[in-house]
């Protein structure tokens, strides 16, 4: 089905809209109260200044290129921040484009209708809505039932039935209804309506940062604390040594130790993995809740609609009594004629595509019987012939009625029919029992192997239904989950979940009815769907926009590759650090001490040019690894010790030979062009 996304606008990395924006956005972030954020980018800061006022007291090329270069690398970082704030800024606009003030048709006490703005509207309002009017704030229907064009909301071009009751009764300021009348009750406060929180989370506003995300700063500020009195004292052992290290060298040496590359791409990989869910139509409520994601160990599914497609499907004809199965598919494909539902359907269907039964006529003496809650039955009434599907026991009662027996193996079919996991439906003509169509709730194509994947990641999965046990055990076994919840109630899902909490497991979970707020709250992903009430989506710290259940193990994978994103870029950071310092301290100090030479094993050609070409290649791995912190690692399914032992493979190793290559290249370069 094609859509047109409205939140998930599908940009290209380097959108020049975007880039222009974010590269005048970095200049922004230079304000020393942004930078004090970020304690390893405001030491470098700090150090540009020094560097400038060096640089005008003692004016060189090596004190300007030192000083040009520690700017710029503060500038890519922000530049790495401001792209990954610049996608969500740009969503947010075309949200606003959405948002058009509408006028409302609020009800007064009397019953009359009064014509309001949508921004007067108060929580609690009641307002009327008729087919092509724009619903002017979040609320509740009330009273009655429409079509309603969410595609300004969910980019879904196809319209959703919304009701009075249920959970199927929120509705969401901006969309249109398209059919009918329905009385809205207003349930959102002024400027908090669920499109101005959308703006505010795409664009960034609220976003805080989380408590993995604390550690780690706290872990960079420290690293950076440690090397600034080792660098410091390098000044007065230089003297003692009868050599000689300027400031300049000093800081620059500074920059080049202290983790400069995670600490510039830390904030614009974990916005950019926010950004990651928004383009999946996903919002996330806080970066918290996307970093609990991935340390997801227990993931609770719903079966109808994520795990199975939800419609039964009839997939086999067993007869009984000594009948043959074409026999039973002729009766029961002429009971199905008037049946329109997509049980219904799936028999006359399979008839066709097993036996051919195609055209079929009725003639002038028929008439349709509808399937009731009392007779539990439905069929076909043609001449004398009177065809009639159904729950086992009311064909079996009817068939006795009409002066009939139930053939002998007719229970021990429906029982194992039952026992498979699918639902037994006993066709009759007049008192005779032809047979039971089994009708399955067919599991999802693909949901067996993406369980596996997700069992190879350490993560239990348990399927929610309400089904009987029996059933519930069959069709876990076909879907390939860990375990099951059968006969589940609101209390069983938030006792199952509170359970797996005290075992030290994190738990994500779906819902969509207000019966699944509690379970939505209590658990540590918590999804609510779009087309949920607002007492799910409040509950939960994910709005799914497309209701899709299935969408929960994408989530997933999104917070595990934001976290490996982080872990992997940290590896290379560290050890990018350490490789720096070997490659610069033997040429820095080979002129005072000569025997230090031997491990200048690079041959470069000064202590300046070994400092500036450190700096330099500093700044250019920011830039290189931009694209990598925004579109993130690539996913694989793996253990955590599998996923350590690659990281430090390649991003350590990575990490640790790239600088010798670069600084290396640099140091000629510069030799070269005779600027050394």
């Amino acid at each position: 089905m094609a859509q047109a996304r409205g939140v998930a606008t599908s940009r290209s990395l380097f959108d020049p809209a975007i880039l222009s924006r974010a590269s005048v956005d970095a200049f922004k972030k230079l304000d020393p109260r942004v930078q004090f954020r970020n304690p390893v980018m405001f030491v470098v800061l700090v150090g540009t200044v020094v560097t400038f006022a060096e640089s005008i007291r003692r004016p060189s090329f090596f004190s300007w290129a030192i000083t040009v270069w520690l700017l710029l690398t503060v500038l890519f970082a922000n530049l790495a921040e401001a792209m990954a704030e610049g996608r969500g800024k740009a969503q947010a606009d075309t949200l606003r484009k959405m948002r058009t003030e509408t006028d409302a048709r609020r009800l007064t006490p009397d019953g009359s209708e009064l014509r309001v703005p949508a921004s007067d509207l108060s929580q609690g309002d009641t307002v009327v809505c008729e087919s092509g009017d724009v619903i002017p704030s979040d609320g509740e229907i009330i009273e009655g039932v429409a079509s309603v064009d969410e595609s300004a909301i969910t980019g879904e071009s196809a319209p959703v039935i919304r009701e009075s009751g249920g959970d199927r009764s929120a509705v969401t300021g901006g969309t249109k209804v398209l059919s009918d009348r329905i009385v809205v009750k207003i349930t959102a406060e002024r400027g908090k309506t669920f499109m101005d929180r959308m703006i505010n989370l795409v664009e960034g506003a609220s976003r805080q940062k989380t408590p993995n995300e604390i550690a780690l700063d706290i872990l960079l500020a420290a690293l950076t604390i440690v090397f600034l009195p080792v660098v410091v004292v390098l000044d007065p052992y230089s003297l003692f040594a009868h050599g000689t290290v300027n400031v300049i060298i000093l800081v620059g040496l500074l920059v080049c130790l202290i983790p400069t590359t995670i600490g510039a791409l830390l904030s614009a990989i974990g916005i950019a993995g926010m950004d990651r869910l928004v383009q999946r139509n996903v919002l996330a409520m806080s970066g918290r809740s996307v970093e609990a994601a991935g340390d997801v160990s227990t993931l609770l599914l719903d079966k109808t609609g994520t795990i199975t497609l939800g419609n039964r499907m009839a997939s086999a004809f067993l007869p009984v009594g000594g009948h043959d199965e074409k026999e039973l598919a002729d009766a029961a494909q002429l009971a199905s004629l008037a049946d329109e539902t997509p049980e219904g359907r799936s028999i006359v269907v399979l008839a066709k595509e097993r036996f051919d039964l195609r055209g079929r006529e009725v003639g002038g003496d028929h008439s349709f019987v509808p399937f009731s809650a009392q007779t539990r039955m439905s069929g076909l009434d043609m001449g004398s012939r009177h065809l009639r599907k159904g729950a086992a026991e009311a064909v079996k009662r009817w068939s006795v009625e009409q002066g009939g027996s139930a053939p002998a193996e007719l229970d021990s079919v429906v029982e194992r029919v039952a026992k498979a996991g699918s639902t037994p439906l006993v066709v009759a003509d007049g008192p005779t029992i032809l047979g039971v169509v089994e009708l399955r709730d067919m599991v999802k194509e693909g949901i067996r192997e993406r369980f596996d994947q997700l069992r190879t990641m350490g993560i239990r999965t348990v399927m929610i239904t309400g089904d009987n046990p029996l059933t519930a055990a069959a069709i876990a076994e076909e879907a390939g989950v860990a375990d099951y919840l059968a006969e589940a109630t609101p209390e069983n899902k938030l006792e199952l979940i509170r359970k797996e909490q005290a075992g030290g497991h994190l738990v994500a979970m779906t819902g969509d009815g207000t019966n699944d707020a509690p379970a939505l709250a209590q658990a540590d992903v918590g999804v609510a769907m779009n087309t949920g009430t607002n007492a799910a989506k409040e509950a939960g710290n994910m709005v799914d926009l497309d209701s899709n259940p299935t969408k929960l193990i994408d989530i997933v994978e999104i917070g595990k590759q934001l976290l490996i994103t982080r872990g992997a870029l940290t590896t290379f950071s560290i050890a990018n650090d350490v490789a720096k310092y070997f490659a610069i301290i033997p040429a820095l100090f080979a002129a005072t001490y000569p025997q230090l030479g031997a491990l200048n094993i690079m041959g470069l050609h000064s202590p300046t040019s070994a400092v500036l070409s450190a700096v330099i290649f500093n700044a250019l791995i920011i830039v290189a690894l931009i694209p990598l912190a925004l579109r993130g690692v690539q996913f694989r399914p793996a253990s955590a010790t599998s996923i350590l032992r690659r990281n430090v493979a390649i991003y350590g190793v990575g990490g640790i030979i790239l600088p010798f290559i670069g600084i290396k290249l640099i140091d000629l370069i510069l030799t070269a062009t005779g600027l050394y």
